[in-house]
């Protein structure tokens, strides 16, 4: 899939840096989106292109319009009970993704939005980029597994979305095989044999040893963005489980990175977004 980066340089490091009850950092960025019609439409087909490529798109619609195909069949839906939440969560995600591209120069597969049912999170670790040390392929112990949770807050809530990533960043290291797996697996389903077999190299950490960097992301809306919220986050206190009153350190937090990215007017971005990846396609 094209990359494309004119929008992720709306992302800006404030050099605010926030302190988690537990004492880590937590960068603080914005997201200074503009109305550049340019860098809107072709972030939009970036956009489009994780979930249907543009190249699919006439065999796969049928007689349905592309827009109607995009709007009913792929996108999570604008009015449905569970469509917003589930559009600022594919939102979130996909511009983690762009991040971890973008800032550490990773290999991160598009794979998790295709071909799932639009009102429906994809289960496993949210973002999975991978950063190969050596050109030719060959395995190193410099090169580097990255895995990030993403939440999104883009509508009223009580809850902490970065101690919400954070518990949710110290389950990855269980399911982290299975996530592996079906990347590969996606890959290979698409005749991508040559990067299907990069994965391989991550499948193996006994063999070759490689290094491992885990990542909890919230993405706000400046309207609930509350610092004081946010730096009540503690990575020393995972719950167990829902209902449990039991907890556990996270099992990675010696080399986890907690960011922040705020931006004005969140769900009204993501709703045109959405509304210009159809239209435009």
């Amino acid at each position: 899939m094209t990359w494309t980066s004119d929008h992720i340089k709306w992302l800006i490091d404030t050099g605010e840096r926030l302190k988690t009850a537990d004492g880590k950092d937590v960068e603080v960025w914005e997201f200074r989106h503009e109305k550049n019609e340019a860098v809107l439409s072709a972030w939009a087909k970036h956009f489009r292109n994780h979930y249907c490529l543009d190249t699919e798109i006439d065999f796969l619609r049928g007689k349905r319009t592309r827009s109607d195909y995009l709007t009913t069949i792929k996108f999570p839906n604008k009015t449905s009970k569970l469509g917003p939440g589930i559009r600022a969560g594919d939102f979130g995600e996909i511009l983690v993704a762009d991040y971890l591209q973008w800032r550490f120069g990773c290999w991160v597969p598009r794979v998790r939005w295709s071909l799932k049912f639009p009102d429906e999170s994809t289960k496993g670790s949210d973002v999975i980029g991978f950063r190969l040390h050596n050109k030719d392929g060959k395995a190193s112990t410099k090169d580097v597994l990255f895995v990030f949770e993403s939440k999104t807050k883009f509508s009223s809530s009580t809850s902490n979305r970065l101690q919400d990533a954070i518990n949710d960043s110290a389950k990855d290291h269980i399911r982290i095989g299975d996530s592996l797996n079906y990347i590969k697996q996606k890959l290979f389903d698409k005749k991508e044999i040559e990067q299907a077999q990069r994965i391989v190299r991550f499948q193996s950490p006994v063999d070759m040893p490689y290094e491992e960097t885990y990542g909890a992301t919230t993405i706000i809306s400046d309207e609930y963005f509350d610092a004081e919220t946010l730096a009540s986050a503690d990575c020393r206190k995972i719950p167990k489980s829902k209902k449990s009153k039991e907890f556990f350190p996270h099992p990675n937090g010696d080399n986890l990175v907690l960011l922040i990215i705020r931006g004005s007017s969140m769900m009204a971005l993501v709703h045109d977004l959405y509304r210009r990846a159809a239209d435009e396609a």
